[in-house]
C-alpha cells in the first residue's frame, strides 16, 4: 500500500482522481480548502491552506507520503489565463515540492497543460519531445516554469518526477462557465446556447479517463512530459451539435451567432504514444458516449 497525498482533490480532476487511487489500493490523503469536502470511503481529508508554508511542512511530516499527486492551481472562472495568482502558485508548488523531498518522497506527477505548447505550431499532433514549447499566456508561461524548475530540482535530490500535460477535459462536475456544461445547462432550460462558428479542432477526453491517465501515470516510473489526451480530433460544432441531438432540441444549438475569438488556435491534438505505450493507458469512454454520461449527470444536477 502506497500512502499518496492529493492536492487539488475537491475539484474538478481531483474528485475522480481520488476514487482511482482508492482502487488502486493506496492509502490516500486528499487536501482540500473547502469546509466540507465530499465523502469518499478510503480517503482520509486534510483541510490545509497551501499558501501556508508552515501548515505545508506540518501536512508533510504528518502525512509522510511516498507519492504526491499536485493538481491544486488557481482557477477563477475567466481569469485562469492571466491572472497573477498563476505566480503564486509556481510558488505553492515549489515549496510543495521542497518539503515533500525533505521527508524522503519518492515520485511526483503534477498536472501541466497543452497551453505550454507553441499553439501556432503546424504539427497534427503536439508532441512531448518533438513539438516547440511556445507559451502566450501567463497561465501557460507558469506551468512550463514550473515544471522546468520543478524538475531540476526533483533530478538533483532524487525525486521521481512526472508532468501530466492535460489537454481538453470534460465530464461530470465540470466547472459551469465552460462550453460542454454551458450548452447543456442551456438546453435543457430550454433556451438558446449561442456558440462560435465551433470550427477549432480539439482533443477532448472524460474527466473519468483523464484522472485514470493521471494515476496510472503516477503508478508507472515513466518521468517527464506526458499528453493527457485522448489523441482523437473532433471539432467544437461535432460537440455542440451532439448535444443537441442528445437532449432532442439541436434548434437551440445557435453556432456562429457569436463571433470567432481572436488568436484562437485552429487545431490543438495531443500525440498520446508516450501515454498508451509507455504509460500503458487506454481510455474507457468513447467521446459520444462521455457526453451521452455528462448530460445525464447534468439533468440529475440542474442546480
Amino acid at each position: 500500500m502506497t500512502r499518496v497525498l492529493v492536492t487539488g482533490a475537491s475539484g474538478f480532476i481531483g474528485h475522480p482522481a481520488l476514487s482511482e487511487l482508492v482502487r488502486r489500493g493506496d492509502d490516500v490523503h486528499a487536501v482540500t480548502s473547502r469546509p466540507e469536502p465530499a465523502l469518499i470511503e478510503g480517503v482520509r481529508w486534510r483541510r490545509v491552506d497551501l499558501g501556508d508554508r508552515l501548515a505545508v511542512d506540518a501536512l508533510i511530516e504528518a502525512v509522510e507520503p511516498e507519492q504526491l499527486l499536485h493538481l491544486a492551481w488557481h482557477a477563477e472562472p475567466g481569469h485562469i489565463w492571466s491572472a497573477p495568482m498563476n505566480v503564486v502558485w509556481v510558488e505553492r508548488s515549489l515549496a510543495l515540492l521542497r518539503a515533500f523531498a525533505r521527508r524522503g518522497g519518492r515520485r511526483v506527477v503534477m498536472a501541466g497543460t497543452c497551453a505550454e505548447y507553441d499553439w501556432t505550431s503546424p504539427e497534427d499532433a503536439l508532441n512531448e519531445r518533438m513539438s516547440p514549447l511556445e507559451p502566450t499566456t501567463l497561465y501557460g508561461i507558469a506551468k512550463d516554469g514550473l515544471r522546468r524548475v520543478a524538475s531540476g530540482y526533483a533530478e538533483e535530490v532524487g525525486v521521481e518526477f512526472a508532468w501530466g500535460r492535460v489537454f481538453f477535459v470534460y465530464g461530470p462536475r465540470e466547472p459551469v462557465h465552460r462550453v460542454v456544461p454551458t450548452v447543456i445547462r442551456a438546453l435543457l432550460a430550454g433556451a438558446q446556447a449561442d456558440l462560435t462558428r465551433g470550427t477549432q479542432i480539439r482533443d477532448f477526453l472524460h474527466v473519468d479517463d483523464v484522472a485514470g491517465a493521471i494515476v496510472s501515470l503516477l503508478g508507472s516510473a515513466v518521468v517527464g512530459p506526458v499528453n493527457i489526451a485522448s489523441g482523437q480530433a473532433v471539432t467544437v460544432a461535432d460537440i455542440t451539435d451532439e448535444l443537441g441531438r442528445l437532449l432532442q432540441r439541436p434548434d437551440l444549438v445557435r453556432r456562429g451567432a457569436l463571433p470567432d475569438r481572436p488568436g484562437d488556435p485552429a487545431r490543438l491534438v495531443a500525440d498520446v504514444s508516450r501515454l498508451q505505450d509507455e504509460v500503458g493507458f487506454r481510455a474507457r469512454w468513447q467521446l459520444f458516449d462521455g457526453l451521452a454520461d455528462t448530460a445525464s449527470w447534468w439533468r440529475a444536477h440542474p442546480g
